[in-house]
């Protein structure tokens, strides 16, 4: 879904405008850009690659992926350049099971975990209802929504309230702003998220995607 805007049933226009911001204040919550993850290709066919961090603040703390094992001093020094540390935060939601989205679970072994479609607390899992296309809510304003394609069991985040409008923490849903068409290369079922993707650009006034800045949606 690139800058030059696309269409749907006829009807829905979404042009997507990269934002310089990283942080959208909100009440009650704020959402900070911790990492911009990246997905850069190799002279060799492989490519490199890492997850984009979030955090949301207010009156409970939300990590949104952690990125891969090789950010852990990274992601402790923003917890710290905070003064917080990992018993702080209340929640890590994992958007979906790919190593540079959850490298750094371990770290919040007192949090509680959303990782896909798999609700924990320590070794006790919740039924929740995710798997059967419903949304669990954190907070009135934070909410945790089914968002399959990428792979079969991919959430985002919504979050309402901030001064942008209503912010989506979306992994891998969407790579970049300008990702065309390259996010088929690496979904699962490309139909299925072609759907998500569109009811992304339907709700969300700004999407944070998995592998690079913020972005704007602008709707006709």
């Amino acid at each position: 879904m690139g800058t030059s805007g696309s269409e749907v049933s006829g009807c829905l226009q979404a042009v997507c405008v990269p934002q310089p911001e990283l942080l959208f204040p909100g009440e009650p919550y704020s959402v900070s850009v911790l990492k911009v993850g990246y997905c850069r290709p190799q002279a060799d066919g492989s490519f490199r690659a890492d997850g984009t961090i979030t955090l949301l603040t207010g009156p409970t703390t939300i990590l949104v992926d952690t990125g891969g094992p090789w950010d852990r001093d990274f992601l402790l020094t923003c917890l710290r350049d905070r003064s917080m540390d990992p018993g702080d935060i209340d929640w890590v939601v994992g958007t979906h099971g790919h190593s540079d989205h959850i490298g750094n679970l371990n770290l919040f072994a007192g949090a509680k975990l959303i990782v896909g479609y798999d609700f924990s607390e320590g070794d006790t899992y919740r039924q929740n209802q995710l798997a059967q296309g419903l949304p669990v809510p954190i907070a009135p304003q934070v909410m945790v929504i089914p968002t399959p394609g990428h792979t079969g069991q991919d959430v985002s985040i919504q979050v309402k309230g901030t001064f942008a409008g209503t912010v989506l923490v979306a992994g891998d849903l969407f790579e970049c702003c300008s990702d065309e068409n390259s996010w088929r290369d690496v979904s699962m079922n490309p139909a299925v998220q072609e759907v998500s993707r569109w009811e992304a650009l339907r709700t969300a006034d700004v999407i944070i995607p998995g592998h690079g800045p913020p972005f704007r949606v602008i709707r006709n």
